[in-house]
């Protein structure tokens, strides 16, 4: 297969990836780690490395688009700056120790774990289960903490952050526009840490395939930024259009039957 027409796949990846995430307004990387492992498989890639590839892969899409994402909700002055700099130290650590741990688990293993936590993500969306509000955030050395987990799961499973940080600081007292904002903000380093972690892990892998640089692929990168973040404003005005109880069950379905490929 010409690297020609493995780039035009990544496009029309990123279209498809970029187009969900915004019909069902949740993060690339419940969408982009499965298409991917599909795209790797398609591709001849070893599979003792086709998930790790994956979810490095799909953190370094997230620090371009999540950038992108995070400036905007700056200015619109949606960031609390304050618990973004508690969360911080612990988004950062637990990037580097969520990278350490799929490096240190088997493909299959690794692959077993993100399907468990999408058939979880589908029931929570199935079942209509939002975060709760809170009134109250919690000191630093809890926010660190907190940071540390969200950063450590996002990193793992090749996520942004949003599943976990946005129910956090909405249990914080934050509105929800101030926790997505937040969450786009620390998605950021959280990618960055993560994709640059993984690139390293992964780094002289003898089974890794041209264009990679340890567990991210660059071709795919390339291709996936270049069209999902215009293609995520077209699911945007889509999900404007379409009952939102329909696609939140259709989206619930989708993830649930993604989650169980993995698994079985």
């Amino acid at each position: 297969m010409s690297m020609l027409l493995l780039f035009l796949g990544y496009i029309a990846l990123g279209a498809i990836a970029g187009t969900m995430a915004g019909l069902f307004g949740v993060g690339g990387g419940l969408i982009i780690v499965p298409a991917l492992v599909a795209a790797f498989g398609l591709q001849g890639v070893a599979p003792e490395v086709t998930m790790h590839l994956a979810v490095g892969t799909s953190l370094a899409t997230i620090v371009v688009t999540g950038a992108s994402s995070a400036w905007g909700h700056h200015r619109r002055g949606s960031i609390h700056r304050q618990w973004f700099l508690a969360l911080l130290p612990g988004l950062l650590a637990g990037a580097v120790a969520g990278v350490f741990v799929a490096d240190g688990l088997s493909a299959g293993s690794l692959g077993t774990l993100f399907g468990v936590f999408v058939l979880a993500m589908a029931a929570r969306m199935a079942l209509s289960r939002g975060p709760r509000p809170g009134s109250q955030a919690p000191g630093r050395a809890v926010m660190a903490a907190a940071g540390g987990v969200i950063g450590g799961v996002s990193a793992l499973f090749g996520i942004g952050g949003g599943t976990l940080c946005v129910p956090w600081l909405t249990r914080c007292g934050a509105s929800l526009t101030e926790a997505v904002g937040t969450s786009a903000a620390c998605g950021v380093p959280i990618a960055l840490f993560g994709a640059a972690t993984f690139a390293v892990v992964g780094w002289g892998h003898p089974q890794l395939p041209a264009g990679a640089t340890g567990f991210v692929m660059w071709p795919a990168l390339a291709g996936i930024v270049l069209a999902s973040v215009p293609c995520a404003r077209l699911g945007v005005r889509l999900a404007h259009r379409l009952p939102a109880k329909v696609l939140r069950l259709a989206f619930a379905a989708l993830l649930a039957a993604v989650g169980l490929t993995f698994v079985i």
